[in-house]
Protein backbone atom coordinates (compact mmCIF):
# COMPACT_ATOMS: atom_id res chain seq x y z
CA UNK A 1 0.00 0.00 0.00
CA UNK A 2 0.78 3.25 -0.61
CA UNK A 3 2.66 5.29 2.44
CA UNK A 4 0.13 8.07 2.11
CA UNK A 5 -2.97 5.45 1.81
CA UNK A 6 -1.47 3.24 4.48
CA UNK A 7 -1.44 6.56 7.08
CA UNK A 8 -5.42 7.40 6.03
CA UNK A 9 -6.05 3.60 6.38
CA UNK A 10 -4.62 4.05 9.98
CA UNK A 11 -5.89 6.89 11.08
CA UNK A 12 -9.71 5.50 10.08
CA UNK A 13 -8.71 2.76 12.32
CA UNK A 14 -7.49 4.21 15.45
CA UNK A 15 -9.60 4.86 17.94
CA UNK A 16 -12.70 3.37 16.62
CA UNK A 17 -15.29 4.07 19.41
CA UNK A 18 -16.34 0.86 20.79
CA UNK A 19 -16.46 -0.80 24.59
CA UNK A 20 -12.85 -0.42 25.39
CA UNK A 21 -13.00 3.46 24.27
CA UNK A 22 -10.19 5.53 23.23
CA UNK A 23 -8.13 4.82 26.28
CA UNK A 24 -6.86 1.50 25.31
CA UNK A 25 -5.45 2.66 21.94
CA UNK A 26 -1.38 2.37 22.00
CA UNK A 27 0.28 5.72 22.28
CA UNK A 28 1.10 7.22 19.42
CA UNK A 29 4.65 7.52 18.17
CA UNK A 30 4.11 11.47 18.59
CA UNK A 31 1.83 14.06 19.71
CA UNK A 32 1.20 15.00 15.98
CA UNK A 33 0.96 14.19 12.64
CA UNK A 34 2.03 16.12 10.04
CA UNK A 35 1.70 15.23 6.48
CA UNK A 36 3.32 17.57 4.03
CA UNK A 37 1.91 18.76 0.40
CA UNK A 38 2.16 20.08 -2.73
CA UNK A 39 -0.86 22.24 -3.34
CA UNK A 40 -1.12 26.11 -1.68
CA UNK A 41 -4.17 24.49 0.93
CA UNK A 42 -3.13 23.04 4.49
CA UNK A 43 -5.60 21.17 6.49
CA UNK A 44 -5.25 21.36 10.38
CA UNK A 45 -7.25 19.25 13.41
CA UNK A 46 -6.47 20.21 16.69
CA UNK A 47 -9.68 18.74 18.17
CA UNK A 48 -9.96 15.23 17.02
CA UNK A 49 -7.65 13.54 19.18
CA UNK A 50 -8.75 10.31 20.95
CA UNK A 51 -5.42 9.21 22.99
CA UNK A 52 -6.17 10.10 26.42
CA UNK A 53 -2.45 10.70 28.13
CA UNK A 54 -2.03 8.39 31.57
CA UNK A 55 -1.15 11.72 33.21
CA UNK A 56 -4.55 13.78 32.67
CA UNK A 57 -5.59 12.79 35.90
CA UNK A 58 -9.12 13.55 35.49
CA UNK A 59 -12.08 12.80 37.48
CA UNK A 60 -14.52 11.78 35.01
CA UNK A 61 -15.35 8.36 32.80
CA UNK A 62 -14.30 8.16 29.36
CA UNK A 63 -17.55 8.38 27.66
CA UNK A 64 -17.96 11.94 29.15
CA UNK A 65 -14.52 13.26 28.65
CA UNK A 66 -14.71 11.77 25.01
CA UNK A 67 -18.22 14.07 24.57
CA UNK A 68 -15.45 17.18 23.83
CA UNK A 69 -13.89 15.43 20.88
CA UNK A 70 -14.49 16.70 17.41
CA UNK A 71 -15.32 13.42 16.42
CA UNK A 72 -14.14 12.02 13.45
CA UNK A 73 -13.24 14.72 12.01
CA UNK A 74 -9.73 13.09 11.00
CA UNK A 75 -11.90 10.27 8.98
CA UNK A 76 -14.31 13.02 7.49
CA UNK A 77 -10.34 14.54 5.84
CA UNK A 78 -8.81 11.44 5.42
CA UNK A 79 -8.68 12.62 1.27
CA UNK A 80 -6.29 15.31 2.17
CA UNK A 81 -2.78 13.80 1.56
CA UNK A 82 -3.62 11.70 -1.41
CA UNK A 83 -4.75 15.10 -3.36
CA UNK A 84 -1.12 16.94 -2.14
CA UNK A 85 -3.23 19.19 0.72
CA UNK A 86 -0.68 19.65 3.93
CA UNK A 87 -2.67 17.63 6.27
CA UNK A 88 -2.09 18.36 10.22
CA UNK A 89 -3.62 16.44 13.34
CA UNK A 90 -3.55 16.52 17.50
CA UNK A 91 -3.63 13.05 18.86
CA UNK A 92 -4.18 14.26 22.14
CA UNK A 93 -7.83 15.80 23.41
CA UNK A 94 -8.91 19.04 23.34
CA UNK A 95 -10.27 18.19 26.99
CA UNK A 96 -6.32 17.68 27.75
CA UNK A 97 -4.80 20.43 26.42
CA UNK A 98 -6.66 23.15 23.62
CA UNK A 99 -4.41 23.81 20.82
CA UNK A 100 -7.14 26.56 19.86
CA UNK A 101 -5.91 28.97 22.43
CA UNK A 102 -2.85 30.54 23.09
CA UNK A 103 -0.61 29.95 25.73
CA UNK A 104 -1.93 33.08 27.70
CA UNK A 105 -5.62 31.64 28.15
CA UNK A 106 -5.23 30.15 31.94
CA UNK A 107 -7.35 30.13 34.96
CA UNK A 108 -4.91 30.39 37.80
CA UNK A 109 -7.89 28.91 40.47
CA UNK A 110 -7.07 25.66 38.57
CA UNK A 111 -3.76 25.73 39.36
CA UNK A 112 -1.25 24.77 42.30
CA UNK A 113 1.28 27.32 42.97
CA UNK A 114 2.91 30.25 41.06
CA UNK A 115 1.93 31.05 37.28
CA UNK A 116 5.21 31.30 35.97
CA UNK A 117 3.59 32.64 32.16
CA UNK A 118 1.64 35.63 30.86
CA UNK A 119 -1.84 35.66 31.71
CA UNK A 120 -4.16 37.37 29.34
CA UNK A 121 -6.31 40.29 30.25
CA UNK A 122 -8.64 40.76 26.77
CA UNK A 123 -12.01 40.95 28.10
CA UNK A 124 -13.68 39.11 25.69
CA UNK A 125 -11.04 35.66 25.82
CA UNK A 126 -11.32 35.85 29.95
CA UNK A 127 -15.46 35.29 29.25
CA UNK A 128 -14.36 31.65 27.90
CA UNK A 129 -11.77 31.19 30.15
CA UNK A 130 -14.10 31.82 33.16
CA UNK A 131 -16.47 29.38 31.19
CA UNK A 132 -13.90 26.70 31.90
CA UNK A 133 -12.80 26.69 28.31
CA UNK A 134 -9.48 28.01 28.58
CA UNK A 135 -5.88 25.92 27.09
CA UNK A 136 -6.94 23.65 30.20
CA UNK A 137 -10.51 22.92 30.51
CA UNK A 138 -11.96 23.34 34.02
CA UNK A 139 -15.35 22.28 32.94
CA UNK A 140 -17.01 20.19 30.45
CA UNK A 141 -19.44 21.61 27.75
CA UNK A 142 -22.41 20.78 29.96
CA UNK A 143 -20.44 22.44 33.25
CA UNK A 144 -19.21 19.18 34.88
CA UNK A 145 -15.88 19.69 36.59
CA UNK A 146 -12.94 17.98 34.98
CA UNK A 147 -10.87 17.65 37.81
CA UNK A 148 -10.98 16.98 41.78
CA UNK A 149 -7.76 18.49 42.43
CA UNK A 150 -5.28 21.35 41.63
CA UNK A 151 -3.13 21.27 38.50
CA UNK A 152 0.53 21.28 38.84
CA UNK A 153 2.41 24.31 37.12
CA UNK A 154 5.04 21.73 36.20
CA UNK A 155 2.10 19.52 34.57
CA UNK A 156 0.93 21.71 32.78
CA UNK A 157 4.24 23.37 31.27
CA UNK A 158 4.37 20.01 30.21
CA UNK A 159 1.32 19.97 28.56
CA UNK A 160 2.62 22.98 26.98
CA UNK A 161 5.64 21.25 25.55
CA UNK A 162 4.57 18.12 24.46
CA UNK A 163 1.56 19.15 23.20
CA UNK A 164 0.55 22.90 22.17
CA UNK A 165 4.34 23.93 21.02
CA UNK A 166 4.62 20.78 18.31
CA UNK A 167 0.99 21.58 17.08
CA UNK A 168 1.96 25.11 16.42
CA UNK A 169 4.79 24.14 14.76
CA UNK A 170 3.87 21.90 12.54
CA UNK A 171 0.87 24.24 11.20
CA UNK A 172 2.93 27.17 11.15
CA UNK A 173 5.59 24.89 8.82
CA UNK A 174 2.74 23.77 6.94
CA UNK A 175 1.69 27.47 5.79
CA UNK A 176 5.35 28.89 5.22
CA UNK A 177 6.14 25.71 3.10
CA UNK A 178 2.61 26.35 1.03
CA UNK A 179 3.00 30.21 1.00
CA UNK A 180 6.67 29.42 -0.43
CA UNK A 181 5.94 27.01 -2.68
CA UNK A 182 2.56 29.34 -4.43
CA UNK A 183 3.02 32.77 -3.42
CA UNK A 184 -0.32 32.27 -1.32
CA UNK A 185 -1.36 29.66 1.13
CA UNK A 186 -5.24 28.97 1.92
CA UNK A 187 -5.30 27.54 5.58
CA UNK A 188 -8.38 25.39 6.77
CA UNK A 189 -8.83 24.90 10.30
CA UNK A 190 -11.15 21.62 10.83
CA UNK A 191 -13.64 21.03 13.82
CA UNK A 192 -17.09 19.70 14.43
CA UNK A 193 -19.64 21.63 16.58
CA UNK A 194 -22.37 19.67 18.42
CA UNK A 195 -26.23 20.51 17.19
CA UNK A 196 -27.10 22.80 19.68
CA UNK A 197 -24.60 24.46 22.14
CA UNK A 198 -23.98 23.26 25.78
CA UNK A 199 -24.20 25.55 28.93
CA UNK A 200 -20.87 25.66 28.78
CA UNK A 201 -19.63 24.92 25.86
CA UNK A 202 -19.64 29.08 23.97
CA UNK A 203 -21.33 32.06 24.45
CA UNK A 204 -24.75 31.29 23.12
CA UNK A 205 -25.73 28.42 25.69
CA UNK A 206 -29.10 26.75 23.75
CA UNK A 207 -28.55 27.99 20.04
CA UNK A 208 -29.24 25.34 17.07
CA UNK A 209 -26.46 25.27 14.60
CA UNK A 210 -26.64 25.42 11.29
CA UNK A 211 -24.86 22.81 9.25
CA UNK A 212 -21.80 24.61 8.62
CA UNK A 213 -20.17 27.79 10.41
CA UNK A 214 -17.90 29.71 8.71
CA UNK A 215 -15.59 31.79 10.64
CA UNK A 216 -12.75 34.46 9.67
CA UNK A 217 -12.30 36.70 12.19
CA UNK A 218 -15.21 38.97 10.75
CA UNK A 219 -12.18 38.96 7.63
CA UNK A 220 -9.49 39.58 9.74
CA UNK A 221 -7.94 36.23 8.70
CA UNK A 222 -8.78 35.60 5.23
CA UNK A 223 -10.01 37.64 2.48
CA UNK A 224 -14.05 37.78 2.91
CA UNK A 225 -14.51 36.90 -0.70
CA UNK A 226 -12.58 33.45 -0.15
CA UNK A 227 -14.50 32.77 2.75
CA UNK A 228 -18.21 33.69 1.07
CA UNK A 229 -16.87 31.32 -1.90
CA UNK A 230 -17.09 28.12 1.07
CA UNK A 231 -20.35 29.51 1.97
CA UNK A 232 -21.88 29.54 -1.41
CA UNK A 233 -19.95 26.23 -2.15
CA UNK A 234 -21.84 24.60 0.45
CA UNK A 235 -25.09 26.11 0.46
CA UNK A 236 -25.11 25.28 -3.62
CA UNK A 237 -24.84 21.21 -1.97
CA UNK A 238 -28.31 21.94 0.24
CA UNK A 239 -26.55 22.89 3.24
CA UNK A 240 -27.19 25.94 5.40
CA UNK A 241 -24.67 28.05 6.09
CA UNK A 242 -23.64 31.21 8.77
CA UNK A 243 -20.61 33.12 8.87
CA UNK A 244 -18.98 34.07 11.53
CA UNK A 245 -21.51 33.09 14.57
CA UNK A 246 -21.34 31.90 16.71
CA UNK A 247 -17.85 30.82 15.67
CA UNK A 248 -15.61 33.30 14.26
CA UNK A 249 -12.41 31.32 14.62
CA UNK A 250 -9.71 31.58 17.28
CA UNK A 251 -6.06 30.81 17.94
CA UNK A 252 -5.38 29.06 14.89
CA UNK A 253 -6.81 31.39 12.63
CA UNK A 254 -5.91 34.64 14.32
CA UNK A 255 -2.12 33.36 14.65
CA UNK A 256 -1.77 32.10 10.91
CA UNK A 257 -4.01 34.35 8.96
CA UNK A 258 -2.57 37.18 7.32
CA UNK A 259 -4.42 38.00 4.11
CA UNK A 260 -2.68 40.80 3.19
CA UNK A 261 0.50 38.51 3.00
CA UNK A 262 -1.73 36.16 1.30
CA UNK A 263 -2.23 33.66 3.75
CA UNK A 264 -5.36 32.89 4.36
CA UNK A 265 -7.32 30.90 7.18
CA UNK A 266 -10.74 30.20 7.97
CA UNK A 267 -12.39 28.12 9.85
CA UNK A 268 -14.60 25.14 9.45
CA UNK A 269 -17.08 23.78 11.45
CA UNK A 270 -19.30 20.97 11.01
CA UNK A 271 -22.64 20.04 12.92
CA UNK A 272 -21.99 16.69 13.56
CA UNK A 273 -25.61 15.67 13.05
CA UNK A 274 -24.85 15.47 9.43
CA UNK A 275 -22.92 12.46 9.75
CA UNK A 276 -22.78 10.72 13.46
CA UNK A 277 -24.45 9.96 16.16
CA UNK A 278 -23.62 12.21 18.94
CA UNK A 279 -24.54 9.70 21.89
CA UNK A 280 -22.88 6.88 20.56
CA UNK A 281 -19.93 8.91 18.35
CA UNK A 282 -21.06 6.18 16.22
CA UNK A 283 -20.97 7.26 12.39
CA UNK A 284 -23.85 7.63 9.69
CA UNK A 285 -22.38 5.97 6.92
CA UNK A 286 -25.04 7.89 4.40
CA UNK A 287 -24.29 11.13 5.81
CA UNK A 288 -20.51 10.63 6.44
CA UNK A 289 -20.33 9.47 2.59
CA UNK A 290 -22.06 12.44 1.32
CA UNK A 291 -20.07 15.17 3.59
CA UNK A 292 -16.76 13.37 2.53
CA UNK A 293 -17.50 13.58 -1.09
CA UNK A 294 -19.11 17.88 -0.86
CA UNK A 295 -15.57 18.51 1.34
CA UNK A 296 -13.52 17.08 -0.97
CA UNK A 297 -14.89 18.35 -3.60
CA UNK A 298 -14.80 22.12 -1.59
CA UNK A 299 -11.39 21.15 -1.06
CA UNK A 300 -10.28 20.34 -5.15
CA UNK A 301 -12.00 23.89 -5.85
CA UNK A 302 -9.89 25.69 -3.55
CA UNK A 303 -6.56 24.15 -3.88
CA UNK A 304 -7.95 25.19 -8.39
CA UNK A 305 -8.51 28.91 -6.90
CA UNK A 306 -5.91 31.73 -6.73
CA UNK A 307 -6.70 34.18 -4.64
CA UNK A 308 -4.30 37.30 -5.88
CA UNK A 309 -6.63 37.17 -9.17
Amino acid sequence: MHPVLQLISQRFQHAQPGAAGAADAPAPAQMVTSVPGTSAVVLDSPHSGTWYPEDFGSCLPLATLRQAEDTHVEKIYAFAPALGVSWVEAHFPRIYLDANRDTTEIDCGMIDGDWPLPVTDDPVVLQKVRLGKGLIWKFTDAGVPIYERALSVDELLARIERCWKPYHAAVAKAIDAAHARHGYSIHINCHSMPAVAASHATLHPGLVHADFVIGDRDGSTADPRLSQRICSFLRERGYSVDYNHPYKGVELVRRYGNPADNRHSIQIEINRKIYMDEQTLELDQAGYLRLTRDLQALVEDLMALDPRA
